[in-house]
C-alpha cells in the first residue's frame, strides 16, 4: 500500500466575488497575478519547496483555466506516478451527487482520494493567498507538541482581529479559546485558514459531520475538534502574508512587488515561485518609450511609458500611451496616446486610442460600492474600450463596448458598464 507521511488538499473552488470581473469567467486561484504568475502558484510552490509531493487541488468554480494551467503539474515537478498533483472537480456518485458546500465538505468528498495514500498528516490550504511559508517547519512544531490539530496564525492589528478567526493560546502555545470573527476579540492571533491535521482526527471529524450543511473548518471542524478535547496547538507565522480577496488587497499586493526593496520579494534562489511558461519572444522595448519602477511580462511591446506598474505578457503598450500605478494583464493593447491611472485591465482587452481611464472625482460605486472601490478603474477579459472616451474612478466595464455606450464621451466615477451580463 502507498503510504505519505503528509499530503496536502490545496482548496480552489472560490469564485472570489469580492475581485468583481476579474473572477466573472476565471476561479479566484487562478487569476493573474505579478505579471507572469496566478495566485495558485504560491501555495503550489510552497508545497514542493516543503517536500510536499502530493497534493489534491479542489475546484469548482470555472474551473477550465485553473485546469489548463494546473496540467499534470510539471513547473511544480508534481507530474509524478503515485502522488503527484490530482485536480479534484466535484463528481457524480451512486448515491446523492451534490457541489462541494463548505471547505471541509469539499475535504470530505475525498476522502477515498486521501485514504489512498494512508498518510500520517494532511495539510489543508488555501489556494488564494500570496505568501512564503515551509511547510516542514509547521510540522515539526505540530509533532513536537503531540498535537492532533495545529493552526497556523499571525498576529493582526487588535482593531482588525474582528474580521477574522481568532485563537487564544496559553503560555505552550495551545489553544484554549476559538472565536470565529468575535465581535470582542481576546486575542489578536488571527487563523490564516492553514491546518495540520493528524489522519485519525481528520477522518473522525469529517465522519461526523458529514451530514452538516456547508461543513467549513473554521465554524465546525475546529470547534469539534476542540470539543472532543483533542489537542489544538497554534504555529505563528510571521511573514509576508496577504490575502487578495478585494481589489484593494489585490492591487496593493501587486504594488508592493515593484518596490525598491520589496517586502515580498519574487528572486529567492532558496525559494523559486514556479509557475507554467509559455514559450514567447523577449520584450521590445523602444528608443521613444519610458519605463519605471515597473514590472514588464516576455513578449510585451513598449513604445509609451510605463510608471509603477505591472504589465503582464504579450502586452501591447503604442506610442504616446502613458500607464501609471496600474496592472495589465497577459495580451492587453493599450491604445496610442492612451492614459491609465489606477487602472486594473483583464487579459485580451484592448484600450481605445487617446481614452482616459481613472480620472475625476473618487465617487463610491453605485452598484456594488464595496467591490469596486480603492479609486480603480476595472476592465473585465475580452473588453473593447473605444477611443477618446473617460473612464472614471470606482468603475467596472465589461465586454465589447461602443462610443454610443458613453453619453458625452464619459463613463463617470461610480458607474458600471456591463455588456457581458457579469457584473449584476
Amino acid at each position: 500500500m502507498i503510504k505519505k507521511e503528509m499530503i496536502a488538499m490545496l482548496l480552489a473552488g472560490g469564485q472570489g466575488s469580492r475581485l468583481g470581473v476579474l473572477t466573472s469567467k476565471v476561479a479566484k486561484p487562478a487569476v493573474a497575478f505579478g505579471g507572469k504568475y496566478r495566485i495558485i502558484d504560491f501555495p503550489l510552490s510552497n508545497c514542493i519547496n516543503s517536500g510536499i509531493d502530493t497534493v489534491g487541488v479542489l475546484t469548482q468554480y470555472q474551473p477550465l483555466r485553473l485546469n489548463t494551467h494546473i496540467g499534470i503539474g510539471i513547473p511544480w515537478d508534481l507530474d509524478k506516478n503515485v502522488g503527484g498533483v490530482t485536480v479534484l472537480p466535484p463528481y457524480e456518485k451512486a448515491g446523492k451527487t451534490e457541489w462541494y458546500t463548505g471547505t471541509a465538505n469539499a475535504i470530505y468528498q475525498n476522502l477515498s482520494y486521501m485514504e489512498s495514500f494512508n498518510p500520517d498528516y494532511v495539510l489543508i490550504l488555501s489556494g488564494d493567498h500570496i505568501y512564503k511559508m515551509d511547510y516542514e517547519v509547521m510540522l515539526d512544531y505540530h509533532k513536537s507538541h503531540n498535537a492532533d490539530v495545529s493552526i497556523a496564525v499571525m498576529p493582526v492589528p487588535q482593531e482588525e482581529a474582528s474580521r477574522f478567526g481568532i485563537v487564544v493560546t496559553d503560555e505552550k502555545g495551545r489553544i484554549t479559546e476559538f472565536q470565529e470573527k468575535p465581535e470582542h476579540p481576546k486575542s489578536n492571533l488571527a487563523s490564516m485558514g492553514i491546518y495540520i491535521f493528524t489522519w485519525k482526527s481528520l477522518k473522525e471529524a469529517l465522519l461526523t459531520l458529514s451530514e452538516q450543511e456547508g461543513c467549513d473548518f473554521g465554524k465546525h471542524v475546529i470547534p469539534y475538534c476542540f470539543d472532543q478535547g483533542q489537542t489544538l496547538v497554534a504555529y505563528e507565522y510571521n511573514g509576508y502574508w496577504k490575502d487578495v480577496g478585494t481589489l484593494g488587497s489585490y492591487w496593493e499586493a501587486n504594488m508592493e512587488l515593484i518596490d525598491i526593496i520589496p517586502e515580498f520579494n519574487l528572486y529567492e534562489e532558496f525559494w523559486k515561485i514556479y509557475t507554467k511558461n509559455d514559450i514567447i519572444p523577449p520584450q521590445y522595448i523602444s528608443g521613444e518609450s519610458k519605463i519605471y519602477r515597473s514590472l514588464i511580462g516576455d513578449g510585451t511591446e513598449v513604445y509609451g511609458e510605463v510608471y509603477n506598474s505591472i504589465i503582464g505578457s504579450g502586452v501591447t503598450i503604442q506610442r504616446g500611451a502613458v500607464i501609471r500605478d496600474s496592472i495589465i494583464m497577459q495580451d492587453v493593447t493599450i491604445g496610442e496616446g492612451a492614459y491609465l491611472e489606477r487602472a486594473i485591465v483583464a487579459e485580451n482587452s484592448v484600450i481605445g486610442a487617446r481614452s482616459v481611464l481613472g480620472v475625476g472625482d473618487d465617487i463610491p460605486n453605485k452598484v456594488k460600492p464595496k467591490v469596486y472601490s480603492f479609486g480603480l478603474a476595472v476592465v473585465g477579459e475580452n473588453a473593447e474600450i473605444p477611443a477618446d472616451v473617460r473612464i472614471g474612478k470606482n468603475t467596472a466595464v465589461t465586454g465589447k463596448t461602443v462610443p454610443e455606450d458613453y453619453p458625452d464621451g464619459c463613463l463617470g466615477s461610480g458607474e458600471t458598464l456591463d455588456k457581458a451580463g457579469v457584473v449584476a
